[in-house]
């Protein structure tokens, strides 16, 4: 099934549709030192409240993209880290359910805490909000480092889906710490064969995914994936 979707330039491009998971896997069963906080299960996000599709909070992806987190979390658990997850596969449903928020210009419930500097109309001419998103194609990860010696999350400076400039992954307005621990994360996921999102330090697609013009519309569930 193909779906038209108007991209930046104001251009049709059609992109695949399915709804089979049999190429996904549950993060966990091959990241098991993965932490989760899968946080469009829960109502604390920028939408506040449950999105359409999370019906567990679990992440799913594909299996190439999961082997490739593997050995990021390889390489952070030596420097005594762990990988933070706040989402992975994310179903077309739950985009839809996105860009119907943002249609909605006065629901601004979670406005303090996500887009304090910007009126929500501008998050659609900035690219925050899209009608599609890499992370439905099943290969991307936003996520952050846990310090196993602290047990805490680590500082980066800025909070996930903080909609401003000091989430870009170049911002130099955070401290010299909180700079370095971005770039143990950049480094790790580079050198596990993901890209870094301009916008977002916490944002990683992997290079080689293996569905780079589908979109999946199974729900965020482990029945979808353990038929």
């Amino acid at each position: 099934m193909a779906l038209g979707f108007v991209n930046a330039n104001g251009q049709e491009a059609k992109h695949r549709l399915s709804g089979d998971a049999s190429d996904f896997v549950v993060l966990t069963d091959v990241v098991p030192d993965a932490i989760l906080e899968v946080r469009y299960y829960s109502t604390y996000n920028f939408v506040g409240t449950r999105i359409d599709g999370y019906e567990q909070p679990v992440v799913l992806s594909t299996k190439e993209a999961a082997n490739a987190l593997k050995r990021a979390s390889d390489i952070l658990m030596r420097k005594g880290y762990r990988l933070k997850i706040f989402d992975g596969y994310r179903p077309q449903r739950a985009v839809n359910h996105f860009v119907r928020w943002a249609e909605n210009i006065a629901d601004t419930l979670m406005k303090p805490y996500f887009y304090p500097e910007l009126e929500k109309n501008q998050l659609f001419p900035r690219e925050y909000i899209c009608l599609y998103s890499g992370h439905t194609r099943g290969s991307t990860f936003d996520l952050t480092l846990f310090d196993m010696k602290t047990e805490m999350e680590v500082d980066m400076g800025g909070t996930f889906d903080y909609f401003g400039l000091k989430s870009h992954p170049d911002y130099r307005g955070v401290t010299p710490r909180q700079w370095e621990n971005r770039m143990i994360l950049r480094d790790a996921m580079l050198q596990a064969g993901f890209a870094p999102m301009h916008t977002e330090w916490w944002h990683f697609t992997l290079k080689d995914e293996p569905y780079k013009d589908t979109y999946f519309t199974f729900p965020v569930n482990e029945r979808s994936v353990r038929k």
